[in-house]
């Protein structure tokens, strides 16, 4: 297997927020994080920045986690783009005129869309995980931004490829293209069966050992990390441009949290969702 580098992802102080972010995307006109579990106002299972209206927290409580995240960026919530995430591949263009969407309530998020990309500053992407992978695409040269998530529905689909090619819709070259991935559940820990194995087997072809390893009575490891660095490849990005990070989803040594940073559909459910969150500026940092 790809093994992730360790060190293409820092935690930091965000406006009062406990969050992830990456380096090397401190040069250009952006803002890209990840919140963490924490500096919520949710309860129990969903404790404490549950960032999702469909885990079956109290709205209420999300809004408030919502509002949090977006006093933590300096923005207005009114400005975030969510979309309705179906483990698909299809990627959605958005502008000023889509800002609020699915961001007071799930009812208007973009629909069956996995990948939300524009070009237009401002405007806040958001897509939500607990185990699939963030991935956050920026274009420095053409100044197109993409997020998307990617679960192992997705990576089989090629959806940050779905995202790249929506980036070249708006100008991008995929040489030119920086992505970087957030936290998502561990190869050691993501054991999958017959069914998962095959349409990895089909997407990735003679290359799967680098994806896929047997775990013994028919379940092998997926390894979600280094397959969408593939896709990101077979997409025309530079493997120098591809930053991953090294923490996991769920259970994390490193955390004082026994649940770990980051929320875990399959450590603990119900659980909340964490956000991949980005936005361009108008104005270089060069």
């Amino acid at each position: 297997m790809i093994a992730p580098p360790s060190t293409s992802s820092v935690f930091r102080q965000v406006g009062g927020l406990d969050v992830l972010t990456w380096p090397v995307f401190d040069a250009f006109p952006l803002t890209a994080l990840v919140t963490s579990c924490a500096g919520g106002v949710s309860a129990g299972a969903y404790g404490s920045l549950n960032l999702s209206f469909m885990v079956g927290d109290d709205p209420e409580n999300v809004l408030a986690n919502r509002r949090r995240a977006a006093a933590a960026l300096d923005t207005d919530l009114a400005r975030f783009v969510f979309a309705a995430q179906v483990h698909g591949d299809v990627a959605q263009v958005v502008g000023a005129a889509d800002r609020g969407r699915g961001a007071l309530s799930a009812a208007d998020a973009v629909p069956g869309a996995d990948v939300l990309v524009t070009a237009d500053p401002g405007t806040v992407l958001a897509v939500l995980a607990a185990d699939c992978v963030p991935i956050v695409l920026y274009d420095p040269r053409a100044h197109v931004l993409a997020c998307a998530h990617s679960g192992w529905r997705g990576t089989v689909a090629r959806t940050a490829a779905a995202a790249v090619r929506a980036m070249q819709s708006l100008g991008s070259r995929p040489a030119d293209v920086v992505a970087a991935m957030g936290p998502a559940i561990p190869a050691a820990r993501y054991q999958v069966g017959a069914q998962v194995a095959q349409a990895a087997a089909e997407t990735f072809g003679d290359r799967v050992p680098q994806v896929l390893q047997p775990a013994g009575g028919g379940q092998w490891r997926f390894d979600l990390w280094a397959a969408n660095r593939l896709v990101l490849r077979d997409a025309g990005l530079q493997d120098t441009n591809i930053h991953v990070t090294d923490v996991p989803t769920g259970p994390d040594s490193s955390s004082t949290n026994p649940a770990g940073r980051f929320f875990s559909h399959r450590a603990q459910q119900p659980c909340g969702r964490f956000a991949a969150i980005a936005r361009r500026s108008g104005r270089s940092r060069r």
